[in-house]
């Protein structure tokens, strides 16, 4: 520790002389020059101390010691106190105040932290100063072998060229230990392997895979496992040591040639097979895999050379025959196969191509026609009279060429009947004129079929081409809508017209215009490129004298034979501002003459538009106004019950009620309508049907509920109606209140008691009223 503090004490004090001695005390010396004498005072240091140094992982069952502080200025009288700071202080690190001894109280691991700062000092019990300044001092912790290596992956993944020569380098796998290295050989680490011998080995320092054995084929074994192991202490007894996986993979090299399985193939195929159809497919085995087994195939011999072809399936790397043309019943060709990627260093494996006899023969099936032509075009001229040829289509049967074939046209594709067919030796012909004009070009579709089996069929399509004969005249190219000012001067441009053909004649169009006649107010001029010019050959038009004119305008053309036709062009006469500019026309002329602008009668229309709305308007509410019923009420109106307060006069009132109606019911008006609610029709009317005279009112009013109970079209809610009529045959004759005095003693009320049990309350209520009365 000694070494320690000389660079310290020289910082701080750079007049002192530091000297060592071999007990381990060391001294500082005061130089005082007094004169030319060096005057030196030797001191003894402050700070004494045993051990600087502590073991890790310690185990014992007490704290572990470190070691004694002891200042010089303590007298031994156990004045001083010792203070201890810095890492540690307290939790991992005590001291004695008294003694100055320091003790580890935890268990310390060197990887965790390598060494501890710490500062000491010593202070009077008493008064509470220090006796003299801090000191640091540095605790190491001493290092064991308590770590085991371990590598940076736990599983390595290398790959290595198949076939590759001994000592060529797979991977590096590298290893760390925790341990200090300065230390001992704790962290020393040897590499060795432990499985994957004798494939690969493993240098022991640096940790570097290589291959251990010649021609290691991927074809055999693709893939191995090897375990490396790094074990410290140099590799001693007693080391730790860890491990990790390696997996190597053998990739491929092109090592193996292709070989067919079979040395000849034998394919079959149909004669009816269509040319570029595939035969068949043959494949030869190559054991490497990627580009390494990429193959060609090609026919090198064989009377089937220039019959068949093959092209190789770059997906299933197979042999596709195809047949280019079918003259024969069987062919024999010479199929090689070779790789497309070749390795020169691995050509004396053998040669990297084989051979295969490929034989292919065709059946016999019964083939439809065939055409001369896989498409024909024929030309026509469009007056082409009815009934003369436009061409041929020929075709025959390739099992016989002798057999008879029969022709016909598809209707689908002809649906006008233009064309017909001779069914024997293929001729078309007219039926109908033809219109160029309409459609240039006429697609249809003939069939050939065998007369002995009409199943087997054929369709070729056949264009017709329609040219054109100059038939149509030319004619305005437009719809113009031209005018001449009133202002207008003699030889002025008014409109330049242009002209159309529907023909299409070979050098082009070249249309000629002029006039049907002498016009004095209209001349033209042709332009010589398809256009004329109208010009005026007078001043001074007037639109109250004649507001149109109409100039006939003849258009011929240039082709045979020559075509024309006359086109009529409308002149409206207008009024133009100075400069020429139109500002009205015809009917607008006449407003304008009357004072009236055109935004003045835009306003007065508006004007009787919105009048006649608003007199719908109020017509439309009008006519939907109604009379309120006479029960308004939220509720439901069907719980409404409707009370007549019309007590009636007895059987001679016959003003408030017709009892006439109650005792004849079929009378009853059909169109009568009741009283409780607005006499609107809301739902058809039902007539009710005839009953037969009722001989009480009782009867009346339940045949009636009978009919509204069952009747569809009554209302949705009920009402009770009152009549005063008491019926037939009552021998207390009217009880209408009409017929009765002004006073109530009057009345006579003993004949109640002969009406029975059913009035026998009523005749106790009056009969007893009337003797308390006369009493």
């Amino acid at each position: 520790m000694c070494d320690l503090l000389t660079p310290l004490l020289n910082t701080i004090c750079p007049d002192l002389i530091l000297l060592e001695r071999s007990d381990g005390n060391l001294f500082h010396w005061n130089h005082l020059m007094k004169g030319d004498k060096l005057v030196l005072h030797r001191s003894k240091r402050d700070w004494m101390w045993r051990q600087f140094f502590l073991s890790e992982e310690y185990t014992g069952s007490n704290y572990q010691y470190v070691g004694k502080l002891r200042s010089d200025k303590d007298r031994g009288d156990g004045t001083a106190r010792y203070v201890l700071s810095g890492e540690g202080a307290g939790t991992i690190f005590r001291i004695d105040e008294k003694s100055g001894d320091l003790h580890a109280t935890q268990r310390l691991d060197r990887e965790e932290k390598a060494s501890y700062t710490l500062q000491a000092q010593a202070f009077n019990k008493i008064t509470g100063l220090p006796l003299e300044p801090a000191t640091e001092f540095i605790v190491k912790i001493h290092d064991i072998n308590d770590n085991e290596p371990k590598f940076t992956k736990a599983v390595y993944t290398a790959s290595v060229p198949e076939m590759s020569d001994i000592g060529t380098f797979v991977i590096e796998v590298n290893a760390t230990d925790a341990d200090d290295a300065t230390y001992g050989n704790s962290a020393k680490l040897v590499y060795s392997i432990l499985q994957g011998q004798p494939y690969f080995s493993v240098e022991p320092e640096t940790g570097i895979v290589r291959i251990a054995l010649s021609n290691m084929d991927r074809e055999v074994r693709k893939e191995y496992q090897v375990v490396i192991q790094a074990k410290d202490m140099a590799g001693q007894m007693g080391g730790l040591s860890g491990t990790t996986m390696v997996n190597v993979t053998l990739t491929d090299v092109n090592d193996s040639p292709p070989r067919f399985a079979y040395s000849s193939y034998h394919l079959s195929t149909y004669e009816s097979a269509e040319i570029g159809s595939t035969v068949g497919r043959i494949k030869a085995n190559d054991g490497d895999e990627g580009e390494n087994a990429e193959m060609k195939y090609r026919i090198v011999d064989g009377d089937g050379k220039e019959y068949l072809d093959i092209i190789t399936d770059e997906t299933t790397q197979e042999g596709v025959m195809k047949l280019d043309y079918e003259s024969k019943r069987v062919y024999t060709v010479k199929v090689e196969v070779t790789n497309t990627h070749q390795d020169p260093s691995f050509s004396d494996l053998g040669p990297f191509l084989d051979t295969a006899i490929v034989k292919v023969t065709a059946k016999d099936v019964d083939e439809p026609p065939v055409f001369s032509r896989p498409q024909y075009v024929f030309e026509v001229n469009e007056d082409t009279p009815k009934g003369i040829a436009v061409g041929t289509i020929t075709a025959w049967d390739p099992d016989a060429t002798h057999y008879p074939i029969q022709y016909a046209i598809d209707q689908h594709t002809d649906p006008e009947r233009l064309y017909h067919i001779d069914p024997k030796n293929g001729s078309i012909t007219i039926l109908k004129s033809l219109d160029r004009e309409v459609s240039k070009w006429h697609n249809i579709s003939v069939l050939a079929s065998e007369i002995n089996n009409p199943h087997q069929r054929s369709r070729v399509p056949v264009l017709i081409k329609v040219l054109d004969v100059n038939d149509n005249a030319p004619e305005f190219a437009m719809i113009y809508e031209t005018f001449v000012c009133e202002n207008v001067k003699a030889g002025q441009l008014i409109q330049t017209i242009s002209a159309i053909d529907t023909d299409d004649p070979l050098v082009g169009h070249k249309f000629v215009f002029t006039l049907s006649s002498m016009n004095p107010n209209f001349t033209i001029f042709d332009n010589e490129d398809n256009t004329a010019r109208i010009l005026t050959r007078r001043s001074g038009f007037n639109r109250r004298e004649m507001s149109v004119y109409y100039l006939p305008v003849v258009i011929s053309d240039s082709d045979y034979p020559i075509q024309s036709s006359t086109s009529t062009l409308t002149i409206r006469v207008c009024s133009c501002d100075a400069t020429g500019n139109m500002r009205s026309c015809s009917v607008d002329a006449l407003l304008l003459s009357a004072g009236l602008s055109t935004g003045a009668l835009v306003a007065i229309l508006l004007c009787i538009l919105i009048l006649l709305m608003i007199v719908v308007l109020f017509s439309a509410l009008k006519k939907q106004r109604r009379k309120e019923p006479l029960i308004i009420s939220k509720e439901d109106v069907r719980d409404n019950v409707v009370s007549y307060n019309d007590e009636g006069g007895g059987e001679e009132d016959t003003q408030a009620f017709d009892i006439g109606t109650l005792r004849h019911p079929e009378v009853i008006e059909s169109n009568k309508l009741r009283r409780d609610i607005i006499p609107e029709m809301l739902f058809p009317y039902h007539r009710p049907s005839p009953m037969k005279e009722c001989a009480d009112v009782r009867d009346f009013i339940i045949s009636r509920l009978q009919e509204n109970d069952t009747d569809p079209f009554t209302p949705p809610y009920d009402s009770l109606a009152t009549y005063a009529y008491e019926g037939n045959g009552s021998i207390a004759e009217s009880l209408s209140s009409l017929e009765s005095s002004v006073t109530e003693g009057d009345h006579e009320y003993d004949y109640l008691s002969n009406w029975g049990p059913q009035f026998k309350k009523l005749a106790d209520m009056y009969i007893g009223k009337d003797t308390g009365v006369a009493n």
